[in-house]
């Protein structure tokens, strides 16, 4: 059964790297603050990755240094780990990058297309190809994921 290290830390902690960013959110912050809560976040977010690394080397050592008489069904080794946190990457980092360029080109194809309907088609092309940047870092993580 998961005891408070598996389930309430991470809670805690979720909850600790969303809290600055809260009140910039809304909007209700100045640029000087924003900025000191953005670096508070970036500060608690390396020092939440750190603690966690620590947790998982020294508290749970099974984790990583299974023996051969209680080896963890779910333990995989260092290089599968890797691929999946580059599965992972993959997919995410494409899908930011096709949010940024579809957040770019949508309300530019609308203004186009509200000033002459025959601009539809020209502005439609260059919305998909900001979302053909998600498709293909997903194609990518699917081809990782079949070589592990």
């Amino acid at each position: 059964m998961l005891n408070f290290l598996e389930i309430g830390l991470p809670l805690i902690l979720l909850v600790l790297i969303i809290l600055p960013l809260v009140k910039v959110f809304r909007g209700n912050v100045t640029v000087k603050q924003a900025k000191s809560r953005l670096t508070t976040h970036i500060v608690g977010f390396f020092t939440i990755i750190a603690l966690v690394f620590f947790v998982q080397m020294f508290v749970r050592p099974t984790v990583f240094g299974a023996t051969a008489l209680a080896v963890d069904p779910l333990a995989g080794t260092v290089a599968q780990g890797l691929g999946f946190l580059g599965a992972a990457m993959a997919t995410g980092l494409s899908s930011l990058g096709a949010g940024i360029a579809v957040g770019g080109a949508a309300p530019a194809a609308i203004g186009a297309f509200s000033e002459d309907e025959k601009n539809f088609g020209k502005s439609l092309i260059f919305v998909a190809l900001g979302e053909g940047v998600a498709i293909y870092g997903l194609l990518m993580s699917i081809l990782i994921l079949n070589k592990l």
